[in-house]
C-alpha cells in the first residue's frame, strides 16, 4: 500500500511510503482483536475491591444463646452474615484479572487491527512533528490541517517527545503513542492513524517478528 507523506500544514510533500503488505494488507482476524482487546481492558483493572468476611470483622466471638431450646435459628456470635455489620459471605476479594495471550496472538492482532485501517483508507503518514515547547494550539492546528479534529486520532510517533505528548494531552479525542509501545485497543478505538516520520517502519519491524 502506498500513501504521500503530508506536511505540518496538511499539503503533500511529494515524498511516498509502502506499507509493508503482510502488516499492513493481511485478512484480518476478529477473534485475535477480540481477545488482545479483551486483555488489555482486563489488565486495567487494579482487583482491589475487597469486603470482610466473618473472621475478619471486630466484635465478640461469645455464643449468643444457647444452641436448643429458644425456637430460634442458631446464630453462633455477633459476627454472624445474618445480622447488620456482620461478615460479607462470597464477597470480592482481591485478585488479578489478567489474561494470558500468546504474543504470537497479539501480534496478529495489532496486524489485524492496522490492516482494517488501512482498507478502510484512514491511515495517514506525516513527515515530521517538531515543537520546542508544549503547546496546544499548535497542536489543534495541525490536527486542524489534516482535517481530523473531532475524529478519534491515535498519532504514532517513532521515539518519545515530550513536547508532543504535552502539547495533545488537552485535545479530546486524540491519543499520543510511542510506535514500538501501541497496542490493539487503541488502534480499534480511533477513527484514523497518523504515523510520524519513520514511526510505520518501526511498527513493521515490531510485528513482522
Amino acid at each position: 500500500m502506498k500513501l504521500e507523506v503530508l506536511n505540518t500544514s496538511g499539503q503533500k510533500t511529494g515524498k511516498s511510503v509502502t506499507l509493508d503488505a503482510t502488516v499492513f494488507a493481511i485478512e484480518p482476524n476478529d477473534h485475535a482483536i477480540y481477545l488482545d482487546v479483551k486483555r488489555y481492558l482486563a489488565a486495567q483493572r487494579t482487583g482491589t475491591h475487597k469486603s470482610k468476611h466473618r473472621g475478619e470483622i471486630h466484635g465478640s466471638t461469645r455464643k449468643l444463646h444457647k444452641q436448643k431450646g429458644t425456637g430460634g435459628s442458631r446464630k453462633g456470635s455477633i459476627k454472624n452474615p445474618l445480622f447488620r455489620q456482620g461478615g460479607t459471605i462470597f464477597g470480592p476479594q482481591p485478585r488479578s484479572y489478567d489474561i494470558k495471550v500468546n504474543k504470537s496472538t497479539q501480534r496478529l492482532a495489532r496486524k489485524s487491527a492496522f490492516s482494517y485501517k488501512a482498507k478502510e483508507n484512514n491511515i495517514l503518514v506525516l513527515d515530521t512533528i517538531s515543537m520546542d515547547k508544549p503547546q496546544t494550539k499548535e497542536f489543534a492546528s495541525l490536527l486542524k490541517n489534516l482535517s481530523l479534529d473531532g475524529k478519534k486520532t491515535l498519532v504514532l510517533i517513532p521515539e518519545r517527545n515530550d513536547n508532543v505528548f504535552l502539547s495533545s494531552r488537552n485535545i479530546e479525542k486524540t491519543n499520543v503513542q510511542i510506535a514500538s509501545l501501541v497496542n490493539t485497543y487503541d488502534i480499534m478505538n480511533s477513527h484514523n492513524v497518523v504515523f510520524v516520520g519513520n514511526a510505520h517502519e518501526v511498527v513493521t519491524e515490531l510485528l513482522k517478528k
